[in-house]
């Protein structure tokens, strides 16, 4: 027997929609919406790109929120064999038009029911699905497993965000992996809880499709009210970052067995403590937890957790923290030390079929590869498919299985999205009159991370200044307060001291 041939997004959807054609593929804003007619809606999209284009784009911006359109329109660009760039309508136009720049779009497929950026760099086609079909057949996108599936942004500590890759090849092993392993099955319904921009929405719609599931889109309040959601509309699988469960407890939302209908439930984007899985397995107790961890570089999720039906067998770790597990197949994996050398507590370095191949400006790859020869690791050399990719999260060997210990560097994640804290102190920098800034992440009462900054200059007002970011960042990466300081605290070093700051802070 021959090597199987990877399948781009596409063809998992189009595979799914010849066996199930007349199942629900979709259901958000009140529209339910068969594999048939998605596919269709899709292709009709595809065609009106195509004579917008003079044929089919390489790559083409996505500017829509969570609904039908966007659904359809990013299957209308993976059909056209082209990259998908989302763009969200929920942060400030800056950052759109930043991204749209870096990521030298083609063509921006936009919601016409939207007030998109009027400066995008690229042509752009606002359209709506109520809009007649475009004349002309559609040219059929050739598939490429090698070819790239989409492009994300990332945080930059620079202060710009870093396009992220991500080839058909990749996804399809990680799907491959993933749909049987949940059971993802025709008459399942999974939760949609992440935007376009985020990378595990790319598992709420190929997984969900490639098993021929539904995939079921909350509305504007749903997430603030988890177990409604879920039992309204009888979800099946569960995907969300832990601070959801978080936000229930608060709200006192999860009684016991208050989600009976949920067979699977999967938390990813940030560290899910002891205390929240055991809230959530309490209110969904015919539900299997997992945790997954995986960074944007390595295709949505690269290891998995399972916790034992009986919380009495669960691990106990010394940070609270559900361990991260082991790595997928085809997910190669390697601890290293501070000299570069094998250890059980240190960087975690990946590689393998589902690894990005760099990142959109190779500028960025700068010290995020390392070579390896089974002794020591090394900096500086060209990266190839044998490179590891350099995680930056520090990790321990507990038991057999990794426990993610926090990370090496500025980067936090808010809600699940993965912030460096560098570009935050870069874009409050650039607002007028301040002369330094520092930006930390400190728990709340809850213990959630909250962003809190500290700026130095003259004539500054912290409300002000916070206003000055969102205008720039998305408001995850706003400040929650800016306090101004007389002068940072220094170390012995002559360095800023970050933990004196955050005990000025809150002081």
């Amino acid at each position: 027997m021959g090597e199987t041939v990877a399948r781009t997004l596409y063809q998992w959807f189009a595979d799914s929609a010849a066996r199930h054609s007349e199942r629900i593929a979709l259901e958000a804003g009140g529209t339910s919406l068969t594999y048939a007619e998605l596919d269709t809606l899709s292709a009709r999209l595809a065609a009106e790109l195509v004579r917008a284009c003079g044929g089919p784009p390489a790559r083409a911006g996505l500017y829509a929120a969570r609904t039908p359109f966007a659904f359809a329109g990013y299957l209308a660009i993976q059909r056209l064999g082209a990259t998908a760039v989302p763009l969200n309508p929920a942060v400030p136009e800056a950052r759109n038009l930043t991204v749209a720049a870096r990521a030298s779009l083609d063509v921006v497929l936009a919601d016409a029911g939207l007030s998109p950026p009027p400066a995008f760099p690229a042509p752009l086609l606002a359209s709506s699905l109520a809009d007649p079909p475009a004349p002309g057949p559609l040219p059929a996108g050739e598939p490429d497993p090698d070819g790239l599936a989409y492009v994300l942004f990332t945080s930059g500590s620079t202060g710009t965000p870093k396009g992220v890759p991500v080839r058909h090849r990749s996804v399809d092993a990680y799907l491959t992996h993933i749909v049987p392993r949940y059971a993802l099955a025709p008459g399942c319904r999974v939760s949609q809880t992440f935007d376009l921009t985020f990378d595990l929405s790319v598992f709420d719609m190929f997984a969900a499709w490639g098993g021929g599931a539904t995939l079921v889109v909350p509305g504007r309040y749903d997430l603030l009210k988890p177990v409604a959601f879920v039992n309204r509309e009888r979800l099946t699988h569960w995907f969300s970052v832990p601070s959801v469960v978080s936000l229930a407890m608060r709200l006192r939302r999860l009684a016991p067995g208050a989600m009976p209908s949920l067979r699977w439930s999967l938390f990813c984007g940030e560290p899910l403590s002891l205390r929240q899985a055991g809230a959530w397995q309490a209110a969904a107790p015919g539900s299997v937890l997992e945790n997954l961890y995986g960074p944007t570089e390595l295709t949505i999720s690269c290891t998995q957790y399972r916790l034992p039906a009986d919380p009495a067998a669960w691990p106990g770790t010394a940070n609270g923290t559900v361990p991260i597990g082991l790595p997928y197949p085809g997910v190669e994996h390697v601890v290293l030390d501070g000299d570069g050398r094998p250890a059980d507590e240190g960087e975690l370095c990946l590689r393998g079929v589902q690894r990005f191949p760099g990142y959109a400006d190779p500028a960025d790859d700068a010290g995020r590869f390392v070579s390896f020869d089974g002794v020591r690791a090394r900096d500086g050399e060209a990266v190839t498919e044998e490179s590891w990719y350099r995680t930056g999260d520090r990790v321990a060997w507990r038991d057999g299985l990794l426990v993610h210990l926090g990370r090496l560097d500025q980067q936090v994640k808010i809600s699940g999205h993965r912030v460096e804290l560098g570009e935050i102190e870069a874009t409050l920098r650039g607002l007028p009159g301040v002369l330094e800034a520092v930006v930390l992440a400190l728990p709340d009462r809850d213990g959630e991370l909250a962003l809190e900054a500290a700026c130095t200059g003259h004539g500054l007002d912290g409300v002000a200044l916070a206003k000055g970011v969102a205008e720039v960042l998305p408001g995850y990466m706003v400040p929650r307060t800016v306090t101004v300081l007389e002068a940072l605290p220094l170390n012995a070093n002559g360095k800023v001291d970050r933990r004196a700051v955050a005990g000025a802070l809150r002081a």
